[in-house]
């Protein structure tokens, strides 16, 4: 006579432990190393750097000309963000399949929609600017943060310069 096998409780958690087990991994005994900048090797001398047309690539090549610093509550594009908006440009002319976002940021003080807006009339005129200069207006966006992603902590005049910027970031 044949006994029915008896399937109660204790023989679905073994199952399951079982596997359980089976999908167990052990862990590396070496992590990858974090992910850094893209960068590709100069076949010519063998060194590295940034990938052409990458974010580390403008980041490099513009040597702080990524941010343009404005006086307070002004939006008003002087000559030292012309400089640094043509540079820009000229990178953004290379790379023409290449799009970026310009944010706007003030200092702490004022409203936080007060600095909403003059954050937005920032990236806006640095926009305008390169717009100018003949890069695609499809190719560039903006963002306001106003007061809320400070580069500089401080209630300061050294801290709320720092903070009173346009900076492009470049979209892959």
């Amino acid at each position: 006579m044949h006994t029915p096998l008896k399937t109660g409780p204790s023989l679905a958690i073994l199952a399951g432990a079982l596997a359980l087990s089976a999908c167990a991994s052990k862990a590396p005994k070496e992590l990858p190393p974090e992910p850094g900048p893209a960068t590709s090797t100069d076949a010519g001398t063998g060194t590295l750097g940034p990938v052409p047309g990458s974010q580390a690539d403008f980041v490099q090549v513009m040597m702080g000309a990524d941010t343009i610093y404005f006086d307070t509550d002004r939006y008003d594009v002087d000559s030292a963000d012309q400089v640094a908006l043509a540079k820009q440009a000229q990178w953004l002319a290379r790379y023409p399949a290449k799009r970026a976002t310009i944010e706007g940021h003030c200092d702490e003080r004022g409203t936080r929609d007060y600095n909403l807006a003059l954050g937005e009339r920032r990236a806006n005129a640095a926009k305008n600017y390169l717009v100018s200069l003949g890069i695609d207006a499809g190719r560039l966006s903006t963002v306001s943060y106003g007061k809320e992603r400070p580069i500089a902590l401080g209630s300061n005049e050294q801290a709320w310069a720092q903070n009173r910027r346009a900076v492009t970031v470049t979209i892959d």
